[in-house]
């Protein structure tokens, strides 16, 4: 059971390194851009304010992740010597993708709270305070692959409390979850996920409930809404979305859309433009 590559495969991340050495001085991110920022913080220090709070000064190795588009700042003097990496990073689907919206909106903590990324970490200094070849399609790739072991140390690490993140961090829960990540055209019954989880059928809609925060019915309507916005901005018709999620027709699926999304698809395209 593989909790997070079917989720990767329909919600592609793409990192875009814009900066790389010293930093001094003020950047400020407006957060109206639809995409999220990866900070590093090599060597040195910086301050790190989210939107208008406090600035939290930052004096060893860090990782500064902000899933969503959301205003921050960095700021370094001259004196601190910051040395960062960063990039922009996009899920495929928009801002409203499943895993933008299961992470925690910022996340920093230090370099040394995530000893499983150290050989990745290593090797994207490397190459940004390197000159080697090709060191900027490198560095996106590691970017990539930091956050994909970022997702993987949150699940084992169990610290989001409840979600989808949370879901995939219980072994039962996310088999179900898994299951219907798989096969979202499959009209999964309670019973059915509740045998893949290999618990009673109460037992495991108390559990999911408790821990995702919603009902295994609920939360298979949301994923199938999710993979639907995905292809309706690929262009897809909206007849040939409904019968690979799940739905007998389109407008079965423009029910459940309206339902979760509060707009039609076709008004949610318009909100788009």
């Amino acid at each position: 059971m593989d909790r997070l590559s079917t989720l990767l495969d329909h919600f592609s991340l793409h990192a875009s390194t814009f900066h790389k050495g010293g930093f001094c001085g003020t950047a400020a991110y407006s957060g109206q851009e639809p995409r999220g920022h990866v900070h590093l913080l090599r060597a040195g220090r910086v301050a790190f304010r989210e939107g208008n709070g406090r600035p939290l000064v930052l004096s060893e190795p860090s990782l500064m992740l902000i899933a969503l588009p959301q205003a921050h700042q960095l700021v370094a003097t001259e004196a601190d010597n910051a040395e960062l990496v960063c990039a922009t990073l996009r899920f495929d689907g928009g801002i409203d993708n499943p895993l933008s919206r299961a992470l925690p909106s910022t996340v920093v903590m230090p370099l040394s709270a995530l000893p499983e990324l150290g050989g990745t970490l290593d090797w994207l200094f490397n190459e940004a305070f390197g000159a080697h070849c090709g060191r900027d399609a490198i560095l996106n790739r590691l970017f990539e692959l930091m956050v994909i072991q970022l997702l993987r140390h949150v699940m084992e690490a169990g610290s989001i409390s409840s979600g989808m993140m949370a879901g995939l961090a219980d072994p039962r829960i996310a088999r179900a979850m898994t299951l219907m990540h798989d096969q979202p055209a499959n009209n999964w019954t309670v019973a059915e996920l509740a045998s893949a989880a290999n618990m009673s059928r109460a037992s495991f809609a108390a559990q999911f409930h408790t821990v995702v925060g919603s009902t295994p019915a609920d939360y298979l309507v949301g994923w199938r809404v999710s993979l639907a916005q995905k292809r309706l901005r690929e262009g897809r018709p909206i007849a040939l979305i409904a019968d690979e999620v799940g739905y007998e027709s389109g407008s079965a699926l423009a029910r459940a859309f309206r339902r979760k999304v509060g707009a039609s698809p076709r008004e949610w395209l318009q909100q788009l433009v």
